[in-house]
């Protein structure tokens, strides 16, 4: 079965840290990916940008509507995921593990189709 934990931190967190905190919290980040891949879990990790840089994209009635961020009305942003072959229990140690769960939300969703009940 396939699980992605999606890290989701609290909007404007990443402005407060220092280059040095960024860095050492990307490091703690890449480490535990390593990890997961030692057990033979992760499928696939990556860490994503801010949403400064970002754009929403609709499209309704044929029309594209598109927005780019920053988007003032997020509350939080994804901030990276992990992709993981595993057991539901194994998807929710690995999320205990991670680093980013002392500053984040760390959001465990099976994949599965998007009909699935």
């Amino acid at each position: 079965m396939s699980y992605m934990l999606l890290v989701m931190e609290p909007a404007g967190q990443r402005d407060t840290r220092s280059l040095a905190e960024g860095q050492e919290v990307y490091d703690r980040m890449v480490r535990f990916g390593e990890s997961l891949r030692a057990k033979g879990i992760l499928q696939a990790s990556n860490s994503l940008g801010g949403p400064a840089k970002g754009a929403r994209v609709q499209v309704r009635n044929g029309k594209r509507n598109m927005l780019d961020g920053p988007f003032a009305e997020a509350k939080e942003i994804v901030g990276g995921f992990f992709l993981l072959d595993c057991s539901r229990e194994q998807a929710l140690e690995a999320a205990a593990a991670c680093p980013a769960a002392e500053f984040a939300t760390i959001e465990v969703r099976e994949v599965a189709p998007c009909w699935e009940k």
